[in-house]
């Protein structure tokens, strides 16, 4: 049998995160016999878009026989190369899947009727997709996907540092990510606890108990990572997550939850967000509704209480860097599809 996971990545800067998902998908799926195909797109170049939709994409499937299944990372962030696109993946394959890596109708183009009907016709031209949660599997069968899903529950990561085994409770956390769209971090000051924010656009100037620790890659941060917790939030403000980003958390399942499970951190996390269920039943951190009590939140924390958060979070890493959550996604889907 012919399996294929075909990806389509943006260009982007060495330290950025956005492709690693992908990457660890291919990584990952290639251990369970899976042939990857990989192919680039610049996709801020309108002249890049059209040579991949009408040249490089034709040269990658005319001269090719007919995969058994063909799993599609989604999207490819340009809705003119996926049109193109979904044609000849659902002419070379026995059976087509997607593994959702974002839904755009619940993220940049909420409430876009006409971007929300080609997407769901996207969706429905396959024979199943692999979703993050059952928040998302939800949303996408009320309005009107009708296909098989199955629930990722958390995106793996290949983390090339060792875990972080150190339980010391000591009030500290740590923030990784685009730091221009997290303004709330401006408001966040603390007595008692310490936060250390990682990440591009760093703000001028932080409040009490707040320190910037620079950029680095997906790879090199690991090391970085010894905090109690990494906080998982969005938007700007601190009593809930807001902004389309913000709301988008209550579908999806942010990357930067794997990179800080991974390297042995417990999560704080919104509560409204989709993947608090997935942190608050495996007890690897806590759910919180705002930010503003930062101080009392790690306060009232005991030291066994993060112990045990502690030790289920280095069990969890150790699934999320073999790949299990993936690979028993797509055996789920391949067994409903039959």
């Amino acid at each position: 049998m012919k399996k294929v996971v075909f990806t389509v990545a943006d260009y982007g800067k060495d330290n950025d995160a956005g492709p690693k998902a992908k990457r660890d998908v291919d990584y990952y799926l290639s251990q369970s016999g899976f042939e990857v195909i990989h192919q680039q797109l610049n996709n801020k170049s309108k002249l890049d878009k059209i040579k991949t939709a009408y040249w490089v994409i034709p040269r990658l499937f005319n001269n090719v026989e007919k995969f058994d299944e063909l799993f599609f990372q989604y999207p490819t962030y340009s809705s003119y190369v996926m049109k193109r696109l979904i044609n000849k993946m659902r002419s070379k394959s026995k059976k087509l899947f997607f593994i959702i890596h974002d839904v755009e109708s619940l993220r940049l183009f909420q409430n876009d009727q006409n971007y929300w009907d080609g997407e769901r016709a996207l969706f429905n031209a396959t024979d199943g997709l692999i979703v993050h949660n059952h928040k998302m599997k939800r949303w996408l069968q009320e309005n009107g996907v009708t296909v098989p899903m199955v629930e990722l529950g958390i995106f793996d990561y290949n983390n090339p540092q060792k875990i972080n085994q150190n339980s010391e409770y000591d009030r500290t956390i740590c923030f990784a990510g685009n730091l221009a769209k997290s303004k709330f971090l401006d408001k966040i000051s603390l007595q008692a606890g310490k936060l250390e924010i990682f990440g591009s656009y760093p703000s001028e100037h932080y409040l009490k108990g707040v320190s910037y620790h620079g950029q680095m890659s997906p790879d090199e941060l690991p090391k970085k990572l010894t905090q109690n917790f990494g906080l998982v939030w969005d938007g700007y403000q601190l009593d809930t997550c807001s902004g389309k980003f913000g709301n988008y958390m209550r579908y999806n399942n942010p990357h930067k939850v794997s990179l800080y499970l991974s390297s042995g951190q417990p999560v704080i996390i919104w509560k409204e967000a989709a993947l608090a269920d997935f942190i608050l039943r495996n007890n690897l951190g806590i759910a919180v509704n705002s930010l503003e009590n930062l101080d009392d939140i790690l306060e009232n924390i005991t030291e066994n209480q993060y112990s045990e958060m502690k030790m289920n979070t280095i069990e969890i890493a150790k699934k999320l860097r073999k790949g299990d959550f993936i690979k028993s996604a797509v055996k789920k889907i391949e067994n409903i599809t039959e």
